[in-house]
């Protein structure tokens, strides 16, 4: 995109909005995160100022809106553990759809009209085939996954009435870190394989639980595309040109259509780490699915986005060069 913009990030001080920040300000743009800081870091936010502001306050989103006149919003704020969500839904539901419906308000007061939404592959909760497409039923398994499912129709009902036009991202498995090392994962408490693999690797931890090995798989564990943060910030990128060029309202996976297993990722990483990991097998848990792996062909037809980081040891070694940096 030739002009330069602002564009508004919900969750800028976040893993991917950090990246996603990075990424508008390396072509011109100019980021504004807004974040509560209570998962994201102050630390991230180095491409443009940042609001500390929760999407529940309406009235000082519509204040920050005023001020800076995004011309599109990145939509990256939301609670994002599936067990915590199981335990505090109500808290899930509040924060990911009514902070939600508080930003769409703001929007239209100051009439913003694109959005890009941060979803999930957990919309389509246990897979009946796979790779998944967009045409798979939605069937979220978690308080989670609901509220994503949630969103998009807040989305696709705003849309109809001609509110606004909006890409939702439905990522797979984020992994890696900036390939410059100057953000990445750094979650508390950390839920994610990779960060704990390497937490495991660097002694931050005596072991790594992997949860079921009798899984109808090639080794017994469950089976993951990961996608690297920074193809998630670019696809991001990608979807506010189209959406700016005209586009119509969609949702789009985002992975890279390979499968790893629990147990292939812990060999990479105990290769990028140069050190064994203790791991130690745990009964499975409820709703992990033997495989998800993604069909991303829409995103690489509708948004011309090809990843540049499909590579598994890559997005481990960009990883641990973060995990290094940040924890040693």
């Amino acid at each position: 995109m030739s002009d330069p913009q602002t564009i508004l990030v919900a969750g800028g001080a976040g893993y991917i909005g950090a990246q996603a920040c990075k990424a508008l300000a390396a072509r011109g743009d100019s980021p504004v995160a807004v974040d509560n800081l209570s998962a994201g870091h102050e630390w991230a936010v180095k491409w443009g100022p940042l609001e500390v502001c929760d999407i529940l306050d309406g009235a000082a989103l519509e204040k920050i809106i005023e001020a800076y006149k995004p011309s599109a919003v990145l939509h990256l704020a939301g609670l994002i553990s599936v067990g915590e969500s199981v335990a505090q839904p109500e808290t899930y539901f509040e924060n990911n759809v009514e902070g939600t419906r508080s930003l769409l308000h703001a929007m239209a007061k100051g009439g913003v009209t694109r959005i890009v939404f941060s979803s999930s592959a957990a919309v389509y909760g246990t897979p009946q085939r796979t790779p998944i497409s967009e045409d798979h039923p939605l069937s979220p398994e978690n308080p989670y996954a609901e509220t994503k499912v949630a969103v998009e129709g807040l989305l696709s009902d705003a849309a109809v009435r001609g509110d606004l036009s909006y890409v939702s991202l439905r990522y797979f498995n984020a992994a890696g870190a900036d390939p410059d090392g100057e953000s990445g994962e750094a979650h508390d408490p950390e839920t994610h394989l990779i960060p704990l693999a390497l937490d495991a690797a660097m002694g931050r931890r005596e072991t790594l639980d992997v949860y079921g090995e009798d899984y109808p798989t090639p080794d017994g564990t469950c089976i993951r595309d990961y996608i690297h943060v920074a193809d998630l910030a670019d696809a991001h990128l990608r979807a506010l040109d189209y959406l700016a060029a005209g586009g119509d309202s969609c949702c789009l996976n985002l992975g890279n259509g390979n499968g790893f297993s629990v147990r292939e990722v812990i060999r990479a990483c105990e290769a990028a780490a140069g050190s064994a990991i203790s791991a130690q097998t745990k009964p499975r848990r409820p709703g992990d699915s033997p495989e998800l792996v993604s069909d991303s062909a829409a995103a690489r037809r509708i948004l011309n986005w090809t990843p540049r980081f499909p590579d598994l040891d890559q997005q481990i070694a960009h990883a641990w060069q973060w995990h290094e940096r940040y924890f040693g």
